[in-house]
């Protein structure tokens, strides 16, 4: 019998950023063409630039959810130039922003649906499938006890990262992350 994420709503709360994640790749792609790559546990990538991110807050029982995507070439700050990029500027081309909003809000629909329905799993399976980060690479970040850092191993099946730091795995549930 499938899990049902009306029996784990904490389950799917835990997983509902990494939903939308997924939801807005297939988005931009349908819309664009464009494939893109998802990094733990709310942006969107091309090419180790960022396209795109997501905002969730919750207020339980209810969760708000944001997204924004760069679709035209902008003039970035000089710190974030190397790091941002937009659709139009990978594809070379003006994009249809309607195109865009109506796709991104369809695969939302879809997949939220999906973990209304219990399809944790699935959603799991997919985000993991467009994350190439999710296993191998270097990240730090920032304890009450100092800064860590280890290798990316992985999402348990509640969206967590998991790090290998030494000699043991550290779950991590929110926080901002440095990737190498």
């Amino acid at each position: 019998m499938p899990r049902s994420a009306r029996v784990e709503p904490d389950r799917a709360t835990a997983v509902l950023t990494l939903a939308a994640g997924v939801a807005l790749v297939e988005g931009i792609e349908a819309a664009t063409g464009l494939r893109a790559d998802l990094k733990w546990p709310n942006d969107v990538y091309v090419a180790r630039r960022k396209l795109a991110g997501i905002l969730a807050e919750a207020d339980m029982p209810a969760v708000t959810l944001g997204y924004g995507i760069n679709i035209g070439p902008m003039a970035y700050p000089p710190e974030l130039a190397d790091r941002a990029t937009s659709l139009e500027t990978e594809l070379g081309r003006t994009v249809d922003r309607a195109a865009v909003f109506a796709e991104t809000l369809a695969a939302l629909a879809q997949r939220y649906g999906e973990l209304r329905d219990g399809g944790i799993d699935a959603i799991l399976d997919a985000w993991r499938a467009r994350s190439p980060g999710q296993r191998g690479a270097a990240v730090s970040w920032t304890t009450p006890g100092g800064e860590l850092s280890g290798h990316t191993a992985g999402i348990d099946d509640q969206g967590a990262l998991l790090v290998q730091v030494g000699n043991r795995i550290e779950r991590i549930v929110a926080g901002e992350l440095k990737w190498s």
